[in-house]
């Protein structure tokens, strides 16, 4: 076989192990041998639409299962895969068609107000269900699809993804991960967890995130084993799921494990089958963390980001109580440096820059070599997190040398926020920082100067950004205030507004 990337998967796994379940989704089981036919098939509807080695094909949508036919069929093309925040308004996701250039766009019925409000739409638009004029159903052409197997020459070193993240600038930037970039952080994930062929994987959290997409989803793959795949995050469903199918394993975020920790089925739900509880993205509590470990379960996390495919450091299961709050070690094939802002190394429990050199790591960002040039120094990537090493050599983030904050696993960017409240023709200035919230981990907090003469409120600039923004990242308190604390050079003094007691 020439493809050796993801694309290949499919056929090698059916070749193996045809009959076992590769997915569970709205109650249909998929074994990996009718996988690979569908995945097959969409391929061969990907190639009749004109797309090729190199070529774009984004996915807007919840999780489903056609999410990941599309993204194998693309793989087997030597097509790259851009799966989209379905959160993101018309504007948004606009940008992003543009910026990549992608020649097909398969979007869910939840999406159809967004995609039938685009400017830029693809060549080829493919609905889940309920096409619009000039669209085609999916089902309807996945069936006329061949079945005859695709065999393009892929290499490691080709993009596979382009996954898009807000931009400090205001503009979102993709970070492109290739097949060995996805390859190698599964071995990763593979020496820290022991996934088995008999496991089964609950994915709830958004596969357009690199997380449930690389942590979750292609190791049990990989492995054979079975993943459920939700929609999106529901407790209740997620108890039920847990029991119905004798889930073994899950991923979350800092919201998801305290909503089912707050359920009142939390003391009497049969947890029996859960092997391992892992998390990553913004620190988990150590509060919620113990909770877990006094349920009897095992709680893992580690530290990463989209660059780094995304592990770079991992908790393993046998630290997990003693190390509890660690982000972990550098994960098997990856090397990880806190360094002072000369570049040398920090002493222990000295804070420094967090750099990641590995195959995990990405080659840089699509069509930006100038954001490609300053990610990196030395071959080593510059994280922009702040963060400790004890005597152990466990990393412990501590801060953000950015100023992104992550509110309920999605990462918000002040510097886009703003570009958007600057919009609205009474603000003369706008700062937005990240600020604690118990249910979210953090949300947004805009700081507003109007223009002389013009008055505005908090709740009239939401309404501004709604249909402008996703909402998540729309500020949940606004402040409206006189001037904004700046430094001597003219900067806006963040730490000062992050300080501020909330009226």
């Amino acid at each position: 076989m020439r493809n050796h990337g993801l694309g290949g998967w499919p056929a090698r796994r059916a070749l193996m192990t045809p009959d076992r379940t590769a997915f569970l989704f709205a109650g249909t089981a998929v074994s990996y041998a009718e996988f690979a036919r569908r995945s097959t098939r969409a391929a061969h509807r990907l190639r009749a639409s004109g797309v090729g080695p190199g070529d774009r094909v984004a996915y807007l949508g919840p999780n489903h299962l056609a999410f990941v036919e599309t993204m194998f069929a693309a793989h087997q093309l030597g097509a790259i895969f851009v799966p989209l925040n379905f959160r993101l308004a018309a504007p948004e996701v606009d940008y992003l068609l543009s910026h990549s250039g992608a020649a097909v766009l398969v979007y869910a019925p939840e999406c159809a107000d967004t995609a039938r409000a685009l400017q830029h739409r693809p060549a080829h638009v493919v609905a889940l269900t309920g096409p619009a004029a000039g669209e085609q159903d999916y089902e309807t052409w996945l069936a006329a699809g061949d079945e005859e197997p695709i065999d393009v020459e892929v290499g490691l070193d080709d993009t596979a993804l382009i996954l898009y993240t807000s931009g400090t600038t205001g503009r979102p930037k993709g970070a492109m991960l290739t097949h060995g970039n996805l390859v190698w952080n599964t071995y990763n994930l593979l020496a820290g967890v022991d996934v088995a062929s008999d496991d089964v994987t609950l994915i709830t959290a958004p596969l357009f995130h690199v997380a449930a997409l690389d942590q979750t989803l292609l190791p049990t793959f990989l492995k054979g084993a079975c993943s459920v795949i939700e929609p999106g995050w529901n407790v209740d469903a997620c108890y039920d799921r847990i029991e119905q199918h004798g889930i073994t394993w899950m991923f979350g975020v800092t919201t998801m494990f305290a909503d089912l920790a707050a359920s009142p089925r939390w003391a009497d739900a049969d947890l029996s089958s859960l092997r391992i509880v892992m998390s990553g993205g913004a620190a988990i509590p150590e509060s919620l963390i113990r909770t877990y470990q006094e349920r009897g379960l095992v709680f893992c996390q580690g530290y990463g980001m989209t660059e780094t495919a995304p592990g770079a450091t991992f908790l393993e299961a046998g630290e997990s109580l003693r190390k509890v709050g660690s982000a972990g070690v550098p994960v098997f094939f990856t090397e990880v440096r806190v360094v002072r802002p000369d570049g040398t190394d920090v002493e222990p429990g000295e804070p420094g820059e967090v750099l990641v050199k590995g195959p995990n790591v990405s080659p840089g960002y699509w069509r930006d070599p100038g954001a490609t040039e300053a990610a990196f120094d030395a071959g080593w990537f510059r994280s922009g997190d702040l963060a400790k090493l004890d005597e152990d050599g466990h990393l412990h983030v501590v801060d953000r040398v950015k100023d992104m904050f992550i509110s309920g696993g999605e990462n918000v960017y002040p510097a886009e926020v703003e570009s958007a409240l600057f919009e609205h023709p009474a603000v003369a200035e706008a700062a937005v920082v990240g600020v604690p919230d118990e249910r979210w981990g953090e949300v947004g907090r805009a700081f507003v100067v109007c223009h002389q003469d013009a008055q505005l409120t908090g709740e009239e600039l939401r309404g501004f950004l709604r249909g402008r923004l996703a909402k998540y990242k729309i500020p949940a308190h606004v402040d409206v205030v006189d001037r904004l604390p700046r430094t001597g050079s003219g900067k806006v003094q963040k730490a000062q507004l992050r300080a501020a007691p909330l009226p």
